[in-house]
């Protein structure tokens, strides 16, 4: 039984879900949720602050800020409340309210920009008013997961280390795409692995983190209204874009068996089912990265009104499959396998 002293020290990174049942596709969920901060994004959070403090760039009248859509906003809260920092997180009104008033509870500022991007997006009104903040006094610190190298590091020290060790056999792992810190750590460790590992990486329609068209996002979590910085293209096999309707259908789904994960699992795992569909499932071991649960979702993702209003009454029509699985016949999936990377 572990005794810690600061919350950023209990992290549970070895829980893992068999979703066979759930969605009837051999697909593991790595569970990120089970810390102090509810989130992936405690690792990234905890490794750029302790860089920032050994390079000296943190003093004891630093002001961290930093722009974040949510979970990354809750990690540095706690962070900043444990070491004795003053926190600032810059966000929209996509933002969850229940996220909103954690980070309030945690002693953090939140600021909220109105004004769209260029890209139809908040991302671009957000960084600007970073960086406006940092221009008018040198006690703000800005960490920028978009850039920071931490970022991608913690998750190949910690994140695909963990994977490995659970699933010495592993052949294709789906990571959802936002700053892509989390995608960027896991397939550079698996690219120097003992064996292939097909790289999928999942974003949300209307994100231009791959290119394409700007469109509507709700969800918060995954998906940019720009290219991340840290995204190399190179280690990243396939590209799968995923509806924020099915997002949802694949939350209720995984709800109605007792698993409440977030929007940005959602995505995930639909985007994940979709391609599992579409290939020959025997022998092969695949895994899918959650990065949060579902209780900071309640208002939104989780909420009748809010989900009928954006996307229409029949989104939750339980006759609707939330995953191809549901109705296809598994003798008549292709096949061949798919080629190794």
């Amino acid at each position: 039984m572990p005794v810690i002293s600061a919350p950023h020290d209990f992290n549970e990174g070895h829980l893992f879900v068999d979703l066979k049942s759930v969605l009837g596709c051999p697909l593991y969920l790595k569970c990120e949720g089970f810390n102090f901060a509810g989130s992936i994004k405690l690792k990234a959070a905890n490794e750029m602050v302790e860089s920032a403090e050994r390079e000296g760039i943190l003093k004891p009248d630093s002001v961290i800020v930093e722009s974040s859509s949510g979970n990354l906003g809750v990690a540095l809260s706690m962070i900043a409340a444990s070491k004795g920092y003053t926190f600032l997180c810059v966000t929209d009104s996509r933002c969850n309210l229940s996220t909103r008033l954690l980070m309030e509870s945690l002693g953090s500022k939140v600021h909220i920009v109105a004004d769209l991007d260029e890209n139809g997006g908040f991302l671009g009104t957000r960084i600007e008013y970073v960086r406006s903040l940092c221009a008018s006094d040198d006690r703000y610190v800005w960490l920028s997961q978009y850039t920071n190298p931490g970022n991608w590091q913690a998750h190949y020290r910690t994140t695909a280390r963990q994977i490995a060790r659970q699933f010495p056999r592993l052949d294709v792992l789906f990571v959802g795409t936002g700053t892509a810190g989390t995608l960027m750590g896991c397939a550079r460790f698996f690219r120097q692995w003992h064996r292939p590992v097909r790289i999928v990486a999942v974003d949300s329609v209307g994100s231009v983190a791959f290119g394409g068209e700007p469109g509507r996002r709700m969800i918060p979590g995954l998906g940019m209204s720009m290219r991340p910085p840290l995204l190399d293209e190179s280690y990243v096999n396939e590209v799968i874009r995923v509806e924020e309707a099915d997002t949802i259908r694949a939350c209720h789904r995984m709800a109605r068996r007792g698993f409440l994960f977030g929007g940005s699992t959602g995505t995930v795992v639909s985007g994940a089912a979709h391609w599992l569909a579409r290939h020959d499932t025997r022998d092969m071991t695949a895994v899918a990265i959650a990065p949060d649960l579902g209780e900071r979702y309640l208002d939104t993702v989780y909420q009748t009104n809010w989900v009928q209003d954006l996307f229409g009454d029949e989104i939750l029509d339980p006759s609707h499959p939330a995953t191809p699985f549901e109705t296809e016949d598994p003798a008549a999936r292709e096949a061949d396998r798919w080629p190794q990377p």
